[in-house]
């Protein structure tokens, strides 16, 4: 599939989902499959859960505006999906959700060399990230943190 038709389709449904409160995550299209499938991964703009009922209810709008597009000739099937838990951490909800929970910190050094340190979720606020390291709190600045995941216990 050229990938134009892959951009106005990815932008079709962006504007679909903004009216509903959502917005596109990942749109990818399987040509290769009989009938091909457009699957589409959507969150909530406000970042609450994503339902099944939001997956069905968005269903219908971006499926009219992939009709009305014409973009699409032949027959396909649409998957609307919510991405799951994701490993990485980046809202202030998912920081306290995961209080003690393993992490593995990605952070720059003054030399910009990255640094991996393992430990356990403590805080996280405007100016610092607040990990236990073998039972020692450690105060890393949030403008040296690159990435924050999950991890598992034996990282």
């Amino acid at each position: 599939m050229q990938k134009h038709i892959v951009k106005d389709l990815e932008l079709l449904a962006a504007n679909a989902a903004a009216k509903e409160g959502f917005e596109i995550i990942r749109l990818e299209v399987l040509a290769q499959m009989k009938p091909m499938k457009i699957q589409l991964q959507i969150r909530h703009k406000n970042g609450s859960d994503v339902s099944l009922e939001d997956c069905s209810r968005l269903s219908r709008p971006i499926g009219e505006v992939i009709e009305n597009s014409k973009l699409i000739n032949q027959s396909y099937i649409l998957e609307i999906s919510s991405p799951g838990l994701s490993d990485i951490l980046e809202t202030d909800k998912e920081f306290a959700t995961f209080k003690g929970f393993p992490i593995q910190v990605s952070t720059k050094n003054k030399s910009n060399s990255t640094i991996l340190q393992n430990g356990l979720l403590h805080t996280k606020s405007k100016e610092h990230l607040l990990i236990n390291i073998k039972g020692k709190m450690s105060k890393i600045p949030i403008d040296n943190v690159i990435q924050v995941r999950l991890a598992s216990p034996t990282d």
